[in-house]
């Protein structure tokens, strides 16, 4: 059922259900179910309200737009959890962008070459579109999570306030570079070249059914963060009760707040449509890292709090592999299903490793 703004009746309720959902009171299994049964729902939405974006105002830009939107609201999260203090909140920035960047750099982009590899056995990909990409996130991700292991003038893996005011301002200049070649220098890189498909050729939405989508996935992207962290307890219970370490909570909640994306990105990799997967994907990266360091550096300085950014050894490793991987399937510019199993694999090796450190 469609009204006159063409948009599913289901979609123009769901932040409205999700929103109800959050302030259910109570920790009992039906509450739970509730809860995550409302949560899915919030995600499909929120793909679907996300695409009637992109097809609106087309490539990069609708991707761009799915990917700040997710990254402004869990940064919201991250500044607000941060804000209630405690030992563990000193991390939080560096664990959420660590967890991120290995769910999409290996899950969802392997999932993605996998997806597409079983259908079409090779996808091609703007070259110069990865490697902009890459190059960029490489650098944030070392400048934030590698290097502050081996400066000197502070014990432990952390910055000064004039050290982390400079990666602060290095990951805004390196990000709004990006975005500058990706919208206006070089948009052609990013954009999808070959044939259309059918729902390319569709009359797109009109502007007021496009800005009333864009207002709804913000809603929708809210109370996907909320319900995660509403859903976090009984989250926790589960991973105590297997014996895990307390990380694997954090991987948990950073695939839900990334489902929108992943599942975004996929869809595009059936249709052949896997530039759009790598926009979403990587450019999701970069917007969680390069827009999340300079703000919890300005909350770290204003509010004189201690912030844990260098990763250990066996993380640095994990993070180098999973970039070069990523370098390596995507620089030739076709990729076919060894690449996404490749990927999929050190994922996996990512998550044994979090569970059996």
């Amino acid at each position: 059922m469609k009204n006159k703004l063409n948009l599913p009746l289901w979609i123009l309720v769901s932040p409205v259900i999700a929103w109800a959902a959050i302030f259910i009171s109570g920790s009992s299994f039906l509450v739970t179910i509730v809860q995550s049964v409302v949560l899915i729902a919030s995600v499909l939405a929120s793909v679907h309200l996300a695409e009637v974006i992109a097809h609106r105002v087309g490539e990069p830009f609708g991707t761009l737009i799915l990917a700040l939107a997710v990254t402004i609201i869990e940064l919201s999260l991250i500044i607000t959890l941060m804000s209630a203090g405690g030992e563990e909140s000193r991390a939080l920035a560096r664990d959420t962008i660590f967890a991120a960047s290995m769910i999409i750099l290996n899950g969802i982009i392997g999932l993605c070459l996998l997806v597409g590899g079983l259908k079409y056995h090779e996808q091609e990909i703007t070259k110069h579109a990865a490697t902009s990409a890459l190059v960029t996130l490489m650098a944030i991700l070392i400048l934030t999570l590698v290097l502050p292991n081996y400066t000197i003038s502070h014990p432990g893996p952390m910055y000064t306030n004039s050290q982390l005011s400079f990666v602060a301002i290095a990951c805004i200049v390196l990000y709004l570079a990006f975005v500058f070649v990706q919208s206006v220098r070089h948009r052609d890189y990013f954009v999808p070249a070959g044939p259309v498909d059918e729902e390319a050729h569709a009359v797109p939405p009109t502007r007021q059914t496009a800005w009333i989508s864009l207002v709804l996935l913000l809603f929708c992207l809210g109370a996907v963060v909320l319900l995660a962290k509403k859903l976090s307890p009984a989250i926790e219970s589960g991973v105590a009760a297997i014996g895990a370490p307390k990380t694997l909570v954090g991987i948990i909640i950073a695939m839900i707040i990334l489902l929108p994306e992943g599942i975004a990105a996929i869809h595009n990799a059936r249709k052949d449509r896997l530039q759009t997967s790598m926009n979403l994907a990587l450019g999701s990266a970069l917007a969680s890292t390069g827009l999340t360091i300079p703000a919890v550096a300005i909350f770290a300085l204003f509010t004189d709090t201690t912030v844990l950014l260098g990763i250990d050894t066996a993380s640095t490793v994990l993070l180098v592999l999973s970039i070069f991987t990523v370098m390596l399937s995507l620089i030739t510019g076709k990729t076919n299903i060894l690449y996404g199993i490749v990927l999929l694999m050190v994922f996996a090796a990512y998550l044994f490793i979090s569970i059996v450190p």
